[in-house]
């Protein structure tokens, strides 16, 4: 499933240059994760790493709007990456 930042985030913007898949971004008053692109760093790294970035302890959180088996988001990694 896709990653959400939820509002403690503090608008430091330490996670945005860490994604692989440039799916974050300045949103209104806090940053956002396009669920379309975020893959959880699947095909990149062993775990999301906005999540190891940031310094609130969880603000960024699986999106249970967004339920993803590790497979599909390996596809939506291939999707991207092509």
């Amino acid at each position: 499933m896709a990653m959400i930042i939820n509002d403690t985030c503090v608008n430091c913007a330490a996670c945005e240059p860490e994604c692989p898949n440039e799916a974050i971004s300045e949103g209104d008053g806090i940053y956002v994760i396009a669920p379309d692109k975020c893959t959880e760093c699947v095909g990149h790294f062993d775990a999301p790493k906005c999540v190891e970035t940031c310094p609130v302890d969880e603000c960024i959180v699986k999106d249970p709007a967004h339920a993803e088996t590790k497979e599909q988001l390996q596809a939506k990694y291939d999707k991207l990456k092509n």
